[in-house]
């Protein structure tokens, strides 16, 4: 009986002992690879849906000065992630004077949110665009203090 070839019970134990705490190693790290790809997919959704709301919100006069505007993101397009946006738009810089009135330059923030699992995310865009100084806007008190800070 000497001579059979196999392997001892000791030997087939040990070797079953490494093999499981290697796959429970990579069955770990597949899990929070998972979870990161899942982080940065809706990191991506939103930077691309802050863009084009940032995109909409430049090219529109529906958003005044001063007035912090809000809004959610459509869950379709958000690719099922709650967020949504703020945007405050607030003079940034007198420009020469126009043939209608003051030309200003508008600072564009604009602070996009979503949940992932119980915590908040946020990612904020700044931009600007031209526009014209109003009198309501010199009227405004934001406005009076900015200009003393100036």
């Amino acid at each position: 009986m000497r001579n059979q070839r196999g392997f001892t019970l000791l030997e087939v134990l040990v070797a079953t002992t490494l093999m499981g705490i290697a796959v429970a190693g990579l069955l770990s790290s597949l899990s929070v690879s998972v979870r990161n790809a899942s982080r940065l997919t809706d990191y991506d959704r939103m930077t691309v849906l802050a863009h084009r709301k940032m995109d909409e919100i430049l090219s529109s006069q529906n958003f005044t000065r001063f007035t912090p505007v809000e809004g959610r993101w459509d869950p379709a397009t958000a690719g099922g992630v709650d967020g949504g946006w703020r945007v405050l738009i607030e003079p940034h810089e007198m420009l020469q004077q126009g043939g209608g009135g003051l030309m200003m330059l508008d600072r564009v923030e604009l602070e996009a949110w979503w949940m992932s699992g119980p915590q908040r995310r946020k990612l904020t865009l700044e931009s600007y665009r031209r526009g014209v100084l109003t009198s309501n806007d010199l009227r405004h008190p934001s406005f009076m203090a900015q200009g003393a800070k100036r």
